[in-house]
């Protein structure tokens, strides 16, 4: 007997300890935002996070639109893809007291005798519903302050035709329209009886307003347009005062990479994300509930650019660390790695291994003898047809005199055969050098402006290699003018050269843009400015 009770209050202590548990569950959070910040090229955004810690039980957990079937093919499939960790989330969220509520728009008839669906109907209706909470909401003042960063107006769809075409046929073979062949949420998300089921903005506010919560965490698709804009979505939630996030590795977006600003379907969802960021709501990331790592679409390869950045006169040991983040990957979706040398030092150590899986390689180098084994991937990533861009001392990167350790190697006519330039030193610092386009029609050029000004010293580069494309003159009073940008093909290689690349450069949108635009063109990308909707 003494044992039995024992046993019966060791029991009622362990399901008032999780009754407890659940009740004090607390969502330690990393919320992640854009703040108007001075850039150096301007006004911009800068990423900033603060620490939250939410009450599970005062938290909703949306899911949006995480329908069985979809219209693209690669949207069903990289919802699939993505539905085991989310319904991993939902399991804790849920495990921890949070009210998980599925809304997959337009299902409701599939669920109608769902408990799930009932619970959300037997809700009384809340009387302080919010102005037009049942709506789609496209846009909040906030927004109006920003561009919508993507082009979504052919439907986003990014499949490949003739696969697509061949989806619609089996859609249609299985009664379903082409168009919106969805009939029910994913069954790789687990429903429990005590969620809700709604896709009513109405009814979803009643119950957040019934249980009192405050907070939502939001996951699901489509990013950019039921994410945003249901009645339940980030918009009406973040206007009417909820404490909103997206969880930005949890989601998707309808987005067709041959639209501008022409960047890769996972980096227009960034794009996507940076704006909701700046104007809708801040975004956390799964592993913050999980732990491990935060979710990665297996698709998902970025191109990698790799920096190598050695020469002391210039500062671009700190410029270049931006210029990586802010315009390579937060901009145009590439992996960077940046890899330097100490003033003095004939080794960039790692720069073997980081060119040979570079797809992009930008030096900024001066009079460097280096490792044989680092030319040789440098040099067999050319022979490989794979695009450079050289910056400033790059003309005189690999050029050291002989000042090299033995056993090093020069390539001194790297200049003059792969950059197609003609380096033979530099008039004196202090005349402001004005640039100016030679007029031509060229992906480089466009949006620039026709004359701009830089405080480098200008370059003796002429005259140009054979072959080449010069771009930019510069000029200072009393001297003639010089080439100060330029393409060269090295094989198959597309190069671009600029004598640009002094620490106040960096200061200039002109330099921002036509960097972006040399990586655009080297890359084979379209240019965004010359399309931009």
């Amino acid at each position: 007997m003494r044992f039995m009770f024992v046993l019966s209050t060791l029991l009622t202590l362990l399901v008032s300890q999780a009754a407890l548990s659940a009740d004090d569950a607390v969502f330690s959070l990393s919320l992640r935002s854009r703040q108007p910040a001075k850039m150096p090229w301007g006004d911009g955004h800068k990423k900033t996070t603060r620490p939250a810690k939410w009450q599970a039980n005062q938290t909703a957990v949306i899911v949006c639109d995480m329908w069985d079937l979809h219209h693209c093919l690669n949207a069903t499939r990289r919802g699939a893809e993505m539905a085991p960790r989310m319904n991993n989330l939902l399991k804790l969220a849920r495990r921890q007291g949070a009210t998980i509520i599925h809304a997959p728009s337009s299902c409701m008839n599939t669920y109608k005798d769902h408990p799930a669906r009932k619970r959300a109907q037997a809700v009384p209706r809340s009387k302080s519903l919010p102005d037009e909470i049942a709506k789609w909401c496209y846009k909040i003042p906030s927004e109006e302050k920003g561009v919508y960063p993507i082009d979504q107006t052919d439907g986003g769809e990014d499949d490949d035709l003739a696969e697509h075409r061949e989806w619609a046929k089996k859609l249609e073979a299985m009664g379903r329209n082409p168009r919106a062949p969805w009939k029910s949420q994913t069954d790789l998300l687990e429903i429990s009886n005590d969620d809700y089921i709604s896709d009513n903005g109405e009814e979803v506010w009643s119950i957040m307003e019934q249980k009192g919560l405050k907070n939502v965490i939001m996951v699901g698709v489509h990013t950019n347009m039921c994410v945003l804009g249901r009645p339940f979505g980030l918009r009406q939630m973040s206007k009417n005062g909820k404490n909103v996030v997206l969880v930005r590795d949890m989601t998707d977006t309808m987005y067709n990479p041959g639209r501008w600003p022409f960047v890769s379907h996972f980096q227009g969802t960034d794009l996507i994300v940076e704006h909701i960021e700046k104007f809708v709501c801040p975004t956390i990331t799964s592993d913050q509930l999980l732990g491990g790592k935060s979710f990665v679409f297996k698709n998902d390869r970025r191109p990698r650019a790799v920096f190598l950045v050695a020469e002391k006169i210039y500062n671009t040991r700190s410029t270049l660390p931006v210029l990586a983040r802010r315009l390579f990957e937060d901009r145009l979706g590439f992996q960077t790695t940046v890899l330097g040398a100490a003033d003095g030092v004939h080794e960039i150590k790692g720069m073997a291994e980081a060119v040979k899986q570079a797809d992009l390689v930008v030096v900024s180098v001066r009079r460097r003898a280096l490792p044989r084994k680092d030319l040789d991937a440098l040099k067999a990533h050319l022979a490989a047809g794979k695009p450079l861009i050289g910056l400033r001392t790059a003309s005189h990167a690999f050029d050291a005199r002989g000042s090299g350790p033995k056993n090093h190697a020069e390539w001194p006519e790297f200049d003059a055969k792969v950059l197609g330039g003609n380096y033979h030193n530099h008039h004196a610092s202090g005349p402001t050098t004005t640039i100016v386009s030679r007029g031509i029609s060229h992906p480089v050029l466009v949006g620039l402006d026709k004359s701009f000004t830089s405080k480098g010293s200008l370059y003796k580069t002429g005259p140009l290699a054979k072959g080449t494309t010069e771009l930019l003159t510069g000029s200072i009073p009393g001297q003639k003018a010089e080439p100060i940008a330029w393409t060269n093909q090295y094989g198959k290689a597309r190069i671009f050269y600029t004598s640009l690349g002094h620490e106040a450069d960096f200061r200039n949108p002109q330099f921002w843009q036509l960097i972006e635009n040399a990586v655009r063109w080297t890359s084979q990308m379209k240019n965004a400015v010359a399309s931009r909707p």
